[in-house]
């Protein structure tokens, strides 16, 4: 990023671009993990998903699903259902953001996540209706369908969510965060973690931000 390397951080009030790649969703969840337990409501937690999010990526569509993403992962830190959190998404985005011009882009989007996964479509047909998952609105809604069309199978969830032609890894990685989130560490089977490199680190840090919880 030549925006970092010239020390420069974009804000959502002056964005260095109109970048809305799905890097930033990638990477906001270890927020929700750190915010865990504090004194700050859910919407404060969305908004700082948003602003970390918009140092790399200026558009609204770059930094308003890394809001989204955020938010959904703290609702089911604190027990909250995957149905319920994700209906949840978009009455707190629509008063974030209620001047955004970009938004019923993504409410439509997640709408039609919810639907498709509602109504068991075939994975094909889904994403050919949600997207290719290289931009941020589309990674998010994949990963919601996946999610919530294997709310109990968080390998078939993941597995859902790379097998397409698109940017297969980063859906993996999002429906792998939302549904570890929500089923938790048991629920990952033991031959994804064993040869996973630098397990013991990546356990270590992640207790760590949310203090041993």
């Amino acid at each position: 990023m030549e925006a970092l390397r010239g020390r420069q951080m974009g804000t959502i009030a002056k964005p260095l671009n109109d970048s809305k790649g799905c890097g930033e969703v990638m990477r906001v969840a270890p927020l929700a993990l750190a915010l865990y337990g504090q004194n700050i409501s859910l919407a404060q937690t969305a908004l700082l998903g948003a602003k970390a999010a918009a140092i790399t990526h200026g558009h609204e569509l770059g930094y308003i699903p890394a809001a989204a993403l955020t938010f959904l992962i703290a609702e089911l830190l604190n027990g909250i259902s995957l149905e319920e959190a994700v209906r949840h998404i978009s009455p707190l985005l629509i008063s974030l953001f209620p001047m955004s011009e970009n938004l019923n882009r993504l409410l439509m989007l997640m709408a039609e996540a919810q639907t498709l996964a509602h109504l068991n479509a075939p994975a094909d047909k889904a994403f050919k209706l949600l997207g290719q998952g290289w931009v941020a609105e589309e990674t998010l809604a994949i990963s919601v369908y996946c999610a919530l069309k294997y709310s109990n199978d968080f390998e078939k969830g993941v597995l859902t969510a790379v097998n397409h032609s698109g940017d297969s890894d980063s859906t993996g990685s999002v429906t792998g965060q939302i549904l570890g989130a929500y089923l938790g560490f048991e629920a990952i089977p033991q031959k994804y973690i064993q040869p996973l490199e630098l397990k013991e680190v990546i356990i270590k840090y992640t207790m760590d931000l949310t203090r041993g919880k």
